[in-house]
């Protein structure tokens, strides 16, 4: 009788699902908190933009070196180390008093957390067939978003018992529980798991051979590469407006619409829930559709549409004079803006192949430098034009439209080697 596959390898998706939600509640939480610690610790528009940039400045500049560890000693221990670290200085983050302390907070937060997702892609490499790649990476970029969704309502129903000081602290340990249970049931080689048989093995021929340690990148290569450059690019051109969603939104909310910050919760969880619907959507179609337009043509098409969708709908919610309509719109242009990111991790998988820890890591750096820019950008827009959100707005939808300038020109599945 012929052995059935066991199915271990899910529990891969498992844990990468638990983990990308447990990293946008400990991002997204300090966006819902903003108005708060800016009355508290009396911050300007300028300041909290800079401290919500530190977060992403040093998670950009720890990418390459946090994926990189990942594709030598494998991300057993890099994710550990990541998960265990950012859930220390989430809860630091609670205890800091100004903006010199809160800035170093929450760049040492990100180095932290930096590598958490190419780590990640690198699992996926090792432990998933080929056709699985980007259902998988719909399937964890679905509950990311949905996590980072509901986080603002989360953050202000904990802040009805407690101050912000110690709702970080309480975000803080929720890694710890998720590094205990990972570490005892991960192995960076499926041959090493006790749960694999001989049969989920055959399935994972070729992959499970990219989980040796790689630790000479041909950097070279890589940077030779038309596409790497190009992937570098574009997701930069999607983090640079996306990020107004997880740290100026709820300010905006409150400032532009004067609602409250209950209210303000509610809508803020339409932008990341409709994200996660198109990831979602994204990975449930893309197998199909590849059978029919071609895997290379099928992510460009997938990926070229979302950046005009985005750029369409955000446009669009400026011309609203309803919240309803106008986050309606945002959750839209979120929706759109994710139909790219299965494509654009799937890619860094196919093209990197046994350094897919080291691509996706340098493709996540450049989105994360834009993660950096566009809020301290943002803040002072905001600061020259008297708070005026517009026009802060229309510079991400500009953003986003030039995003479908790149992807027909990038090819996402022929290997650096």
């Amino acid at each position: 009788m012929t052995q059935r596959p066991t199915r271990a390898r899910y529990w891969v998706i498992f844990y990468a699902v638990t983990l990308a939600i447990l990293s946008y509640i400990n991002r997204v939480a300090i966006s819902q908190a903003a108005p708060e610690i800016t009355r508290d610790l009396k911050f300007t528009d300028v300041q909290m933009g800079k401290i919500f940039g530190a977060f992403a400045l040093s998670y950009a500049l720890f990418e390459v070196p946090s994926g990189w560890l990942g594709d030598w000693i494998g991300p057993r221990k890099v994710l550990l180390r990541i998960v265990l670290w950012w859930s220390a200085f989430t809860a630091i983050t609670g205890g800091m008093w100004n903006f010199t302390s809160m800035w170093l907070a929450r760049f040492f937060f990100g180095a932290g957390e930096a590598g958490g997702f190419p780590n990640l892609t690198k699992a996926f490499t090792t432990w998933l067939p080929k056709v699985e790649h980007v259902r998988a990476q719909g399937i964890m970029w679905t509950f990311a978003r949905w996590g980072g969704a509901f986080t603002p309502v989360l953050v202000v129903w904990v802040l009805r018992f407690v101050n912000w000081h110690w709702a970080f602290v309480l975000f803080g340990g929720l890694g710890v529980v998720w590094a205990s249970f990972f570490y005892r049931w991960y192995r960076d080689n499926p041959r090493d798991h006790p749960s694999v048989n001989a049969a989920e093995l055959a399935l994972l021929q070729g992959s499970e051979r990219l989980a040796a340690g790689h630790a000479k990148v041909p950097w070279a290569k890589l940077l030779h590469s038309r596409s790497i450059w190009l992937l570098w690019l574009q997701y930069f051109c999607s983090s640079f407006p996306w990020y107004f969603n997880i740290t100026w939104l709820p300010t905006y909310l409150q400032q532009h619409w004067k609602l409250a910050p209950s209210e303000a919760a509610r809508y803020a969880i339409l932008p990341l829930f409709f994200g996660g619907l198109g990831a979602l959507f994204c990975g449930s179609i893309s197998a199909r559709f590849a059978r029919r337009a071609g895997l290379a043509q099928s992510r460009r098409i997938l990926a070229t549409s979302g950046f005009l969708g985005a750029a369409i709908f955000l446009a669009l919610s400026i011309q609203f004079h309803d919240p309803k309509w106008t986050m309606l719109s945002m959750g839209m242009a979120s929706f759109c803006n994710d139909l790219a990111m299965p494509p654009s991790w799937a890619a860094c998988m196919d093209i990197g192949g046994k350094y897919a820890g080291t691509v996706s890591g340098s493709m996540n750096m450049m989105g994360n430098l834009a993660g950096y820019v566009s809020p301290v950008v943002g803040g002072y827009i905001l600061a020259a034009t008297g708070r005026d959100w517009n026009v802060f707005l229309y510079v991400l939808a500009a953003v986003y439209l030039s995003g479908t300038l790149i992807w027909p020109f990038i090819d996402p599945e022929t290997p650096i080697e």
